[in-house]
């Protein structure tokens, strides 16, 4: 259960954007014969404390469109905003700050380090960050990794975890740097159904506790029903908003 640790954020009256879309397109091999547009004028707003799902067949463009939400990717043409940032404009080094900030990832696979404890894997995110370990960031690690329900596990290599327990290590390396947005890229697809289930509730522990958003990438019609909200993306558009 995660009941203690950070603190809540303040519910706001007027919930505010954490990320806007406004007519983005992403092509490949632009300005060649080959290229090919495939994400087309999406219009997308997320709130803060928002947990939305989005949901659609493969190759229809909801990694690409995670991608460019989590500043992985450039827009080929329109406008992406984070908090009160347009990023458009921004140059590698200011979208590598903001990415390490305000954004974590989890991915369906985890790309733990198998050498490393649960705790430093959890730990990387921050270490990269400031270059050492300092004692300021092993006691948030210590923190959160019992509050996502492994702190008997810390010290053990990941490889000798099951997979809920090292998706749980992948949510908890994604949380430590106490980000705006969470974005999640089928994070239970290779989980059996109770993993799948605690992970979720991980996931949305953590967004009602903190007010922190969430893009919950899932094929599993049962999970995005528990979501705030449903947008499915076909063939590189937003089709339909649902919830």
């Amino acid at each position: 259960m995660i009941s203690n640790g950070l603190k809540p954020l303040k519910p706001e009256p007027h919930p505010h954007p954490v990320v806007q879309l406004r007519q983005v397109r992403k092509s490949f091999n632009v300005g060649l014969p080959t290229e090919v547009e495939i994400l087309h004028g999406i219009d997308l707003s997320l709130l803060a404390g928002e947990f939305v799902a989005v949901m659609g067949p493969s190759g229809s463009g909801k990694s690409s469109l995670l991608n460019l939400v989590g500043l992985l990717d450039r827009p080929t043409q329109g406008l992406l905003q984070i908090k009160d940032l347009e990023t458009t404009t921004l140059n590698d080094h200011d979208l590598t700050a903001l990415r390490g900030r305000s954004i974590g990832f989890v991915f369906q696979f985890h790309h733990l380090i198998g050498a490393f404890s649960a705790l430093e894997n959890e730990m990387l995110p921050m270490v990269g960050m400031h270059g050492f370990a300092t004692a300021e960031i092993a006691q948030r690690a210590g923190d959160l990794i019992e509050r996502v329900g492994l702190q008997a596990w810390r010290d053990m290599p990941v490889t000798q975890l099951s997979g809920g327990q090292q998706q749980r290590v992948a949510v908890a390396r994604a949380l430590i740097m106490q980000p705006l947005l969470l974005l999640a890229d089928e994070p239970t697809g290779n989980l059996d159904t109770q993993s799948a289930d605690a992970v979720f509730e991980l996931f949305r522990q953590v967004n009602r506790e903190h007010g922190t958003a969430v893009l919950f990438v899932t094929h599993n019609p049962l999970l995005a029903e528990r979501c705030d909200r449903t947008i499915e993306v076909i063939d590189g558009q937003v089709a339909q908003a649902l919830g």
